[in-house]
């Protein structure tokens, strides 16, 4: 490495500094000695002085450690400020404190907290040759790393979200860390001496024995590595406890200058100022200016005791860092520490890293989007701070534990589905799938899937990737939800069964515009331009029922159910069942569009309303934690979460009847039943045609699917990708989903309804016969029943009469069919001709346009009139009957022929 250059100013200046600081030299003698000595004079007595009023204690902070978000037994991904996995002292192996010790403190276990010795020489070398030297001890070295760290935790992120903490905390740590180290001008002789002044009062605290310990654990290895053994796994794959000299003397080289020994950086950790890179990995050669670093090779070699395809072996690779270690292992032989032999054999052996990789962040997860959510969960919950900077520190330097509700079962089986059934992304849209499963019974969040890969970096512009969480909202995971479509249906079905209304009353479904709707909370809507809200694929609408509308989604029947209710009471419902918009707003139900699921919901809230319903009524909030500790293993709070009663038990069954039409023979669910034994309610929603939804739930698990565009407005109908349409792949999703929570979380039958929420209404039912067809559909229609046109029957009257309905006036259940038959023309009432002599009967039917006639039979009567005289015909007398048909006579006659 090129020479540093000592100007006559600096060495001057460095000179005058040491004069000027001659009453903190005698200081220094009298400081570092213990027991104390005597001095004497002015100055020494003026430096004590100070020295005295300077603080003394110095409580070492509980050591920064990465938080793990755990799912099961597994790792879900690390947070960290420092990587750093604290041993005890039987943790680590005995070469590592003796190399540690021969190259930092070979005089540490004689002195009281300070070096003389190292310290005086230190600053006579420093004033002379303008080089920095330590001289710092090893408690003097503790003393400065718990201060770097209380700096490091101590500084504030100028943001508060997980996207920008980086990039401002580095500036903040950068800042702080300087100054902790500072070491030039009066500063850093007051800070040097400050650092004194702490090491000596700690020694009188801690054993000798803690304090190394505690500086192996806190000392900074290069990068966010901190602590031997984090140190020993990263860059050799061992714990602490494996280490052998050759690989202690590597580790106890870096501490002098972490990062311009790293050993993880192939291309180079230290750089001239024209951009030549130095300490790389091996290359085949040895640089003419790294030469001087490992000089004590080129000694072993003339020494004969290596040879030099034995020196170039050795020195090929790390060179900066092979001359730190070479340096550690001397100072080791001359301690005793290891014999010539040993450093010979440790000398001679090349650097050789087997670098364990230290991912962090959610990027690293086999679960991203569940894991963001949660980082999301503890960056806003005040059970992890009350300020947001508490927040981070939990986040990235409190050690915590935090077991998460994730269910890698579930996780597997939705990202599997959503892998193979949706793209990444599409040409011309921004398009976006997730999937999110709950346990009904506690809100426990088990999985999160979505489309995309996940990144934070602002720079990525690439479409398949994606840091929203599409299935939380604006503050849990960045997503303002979307428009809910017919899903939102739920909450209007909830306050129809509420206000005793019941699933088999009739309603006009038909498509015409709907006047106004009721809201006693912020006053009442009136459709003023007398628009009419269209029904999927233009459905015309019928008469029917809620139990129809909810099975076949009929937005007109909704909208006649909500004209019938108070929209501040579905908002209630909304509102109790946990569900706001995704930016956070309450809804409030202010037109006839949020009816059929205008908002924008997050998925996760919705299936958090849906399992509602599937657990009897009771709501609980969803969750994504179950549990935190501390480094230490004590347990403390986590976000608050609750259950509560929402709806009545009778409530829920009735709705969840309802909801298991959907998906059950012509529901517009079907495609997403599993058809395993499970029995499953659901249902399904689209908005204008981009946006879709399918949610389903058995007793014990809730699926909410989400298919659209997670930013504008693109049809999903007639675009296909992977086989399959965009606008049904949540058939798909959902049906994959909810077959694994069956397996893994099963599912009992749905309580049975409630009866008198199942009531058949009776209405009154006019008789219609006579009217004309249309005026007779009118009357019934607008009665409250459904009509059928059957086949003409035998009537005078023409066609466009109705000449016969069934049943017949009086009443009937509310929205049942009434059959009306128009008359052919070709009927007429058979003439009573009983009595009548033959010839007046055949004269009076043929009079009515009976003409075919004929005699079926005769019994003998002696009072009977000679030409005979009928008893009966076939068909009766008074019964309508086709005029071509034969009627059969009857008669009496003296004689029979």
């Amino acid at each position: 490495m090129p020479e540093n250059k000592r100007t006559a100013s600096g060495a001057l200046g460095g000179i005058l500094g040491l004069v000027g600081l001659s009453a903190v030299a005698g200081l220094l003698v009298t400081a570092a000695v213990t027991p104390a000595i005597a001095v004497s004079g002015a100055a020494a007595s003026s430096a004590i002085t100070i020295f005295d009023k300077m603080p003394s204690y110095l409580q070492p902070d509980e050591l920064m450690q990465p938080t793990t978000l755990m799912a099961g037994d597994r790792v879900l991904a690390k947070f960290y400020d420092q990587n750093r996995s604290p041993v005890t002292f039987e943790q680590i192996a005995p070469v590592m404190y003796d190399a540690v010790l021969s190259s930092e403190d070979p005089r540490y276990y004689q002195h009281g907290g300070v070096d003389l010795i190292g310290t005086t020489r230190a600053l006579l070398n420093n004033a002379a040759s303008g080089e920095t030297q330590g001289g710092s001890s090893i408690s003097q070295q503790y003393v400065k790393n718990v201060l770097v760290q209380r700096c490091e935790r101590d500084a504030k992120a100028v943001e508060a979200t997980e996207t920008t903490v980086g990039k401002t905390r580095d500036e903040a740590l950068q800042e702080c860390a300087s100054a902790a180290v500072q070491a030039d001008g009066p500063e850093g002789y007051q800070r040097k001496l400050q650092e004194m002044r702490y090491a000596i009062q700690l020694e009188k605290e801690y054993s000798k024995d803690q304090i190394l310990l505690g500086y192996l654990n806190i000392a900074n290895f290069g990068g966010v590595t901190y602590g031997i053994d984090a140190a020993a796994k990263r860059y050799f794959n061992v714990s602490a406890s494996e280490l052998n000299v050759g690989q202690a003397a590597v580790l106890a080289g870096m501490v002098q200058n972490p990062n311009r020994f790293r050993i993880d950086r192939p291309d180079g950790s230290i750089f001239d100022s024209d951009g030549t890179a130095y300490n790389k990995q091996p290359d085949g050669s040895i640089d003419d200016v790294e030469q001087s670093t490992i000089q004590a090779l080129y000694t072993l070699r003339d020494n004969g005791e290596i040879t030099q395809e034995q020196l170039v072996a050795a020195a090929d690779g790390y060179s900066e860092t092979k001359g730190r270690q070479l340096y550690v292992l001397s100072r080791m032989e001359v301690d005793g520490k290891i014999t010539h032999e040993q450093y010979v054999q440790y000398a001679i052996e090349p650097i050789t890293p087997n670098l364990s990789e230290t991912e962090q962040g959610c990027g690293s997860s086999g679960a991203a989007y569940f894991c963001q959510y949660v980082v999301s969960t503890i960056l806003n919950d005040p059970a992890f701070g009350a300020e947001t900077d508490d927040r981070v520190r939990a986040l990235r330097q409190d050690g915590l534990t935090i077991q998460t509700t994730l269910d890698w079962r579930m996780q597997d089986a939705a990202q599997n589905t959503m892998n193979e059934n949706t793209p990444e992304s599409i040409e011309g849209m921004k398009f976006g799938s997730t999937a999110v499963s709950l346990e009904a019974k506690t809100g426990r969040v088990l999985a999160i899937a979505q489309n995309t890969k996940f990144t934070q970096d602002p720079e990525q512009t690439d479409p398949s990737y994606n840091q929203i969480v599409f299935a939380g909202d604006r503050d849990n995971g960045g997503s303002i939800g979307f428009p809910v479509g017919s899903t939102f249906k739920l909450f209007t079905l909830i306050d129809w069964l509420e206000k005793g209304h019941s699933l088999n009353e009739s309603l006009n479904g038909r498509l015409r515009p709907v006047p106004n709707m009721t809201n006693s909370c912020s006053g009442n809507w009136v459709n003023q331009g007398n628009y009419t809200i269209n029904n999927f694929a233009r459905n015309p609408g019928y008469f029917g029922t809620p139990m129809m509308f909810t099975r076949d989604s009929l937005n007109t029947g909704y909208l006649a159910m909500a004209a019938e209710l108070d929209l501040c009471d579905i908002a209630k419902v909304v509102k109790k069942l946990g569900v706001q918009t995704g930016t956070g707003d309450e809804i409030k139900m202010e037109n006839a569009n949020e009816v059929i699921g205008s908002d924008n919901v997050s998925p996760l809230a919705m299936a958090g309303a849906f399992a509602t319903v599937a657990n009897g009524g009771t709501f609980c909030q969803p969750k994504v934690i179950d549990k935190v500790t501390t480094a230490d293993g004590e347990e403390r709070p986590i976000p608050e979460r609750t259950c509560q009663t929402a709806l009545t038990p009778e409530i829920a069954a009735t709705t969840a009847y309802a909801l298991q039409g959907v998906m059950q023979g012509q529901g517009t669910g079907v495609d997403a039943n599993p058809y395993d034994g499970t029995p499953v309610m659901g249902k399904t929603g689209t908005h204008e045609g981009f946006q879709t939804w399918m949610i389903e739930s058995s007793t014990n698990a809730t699926t909410a699917v989400w298919v659209g565009n997670w930013d504008g407005d693109k049809d999903l109908f007639g675009k296909y990708a992977k086989g399959n349409q965009l606008s049904s792949m949540r058939y798909i999703l959902a049906k994959d989903i909810q077959s694994a929570a069956n397996e893994f979380y099963g599912g009992d039958r749905f309580p049975d309804p409630v009866s008198n929420l199942l009531r058949t209404q009776q209405r009154d039912l006019p008789n219609v016969v006579g009217q004309s067809i249309d005026s007779a559909r009118s009357t019934l229609t607008g009665a409250g029943f459904r009509v059928s046109v059957g086949e003409p029957v035998d009537s005078p009257s023409g066609g466009d009469t109705v000449a016969a309905q069934s049943p017949n006036g009086g009443s009937a259940p509310a929205g049942s069919t009434i059959t009306i038959n128009p008359g052919n023309g070709q009927g007429g009432t058979v003439p009573n001709v009983d009595g009548q002599t033959v010839n007046a009967a055949r004269a009076a039917l043929a009079a009515a346009g009976y003409g075919n006639i004929s005699i079926g039979g005769c019994q003998r009567d002696a009072n009977a009139p000679a030409e005979g005289q009928v008893t009966s015909t076939n068909p009766a007398g008074g019964s309508a009957a086709n005029k071509s048909v034969t009627v059969t006579l009857a008669v009496a006659a003296k004689e029979c022929p």
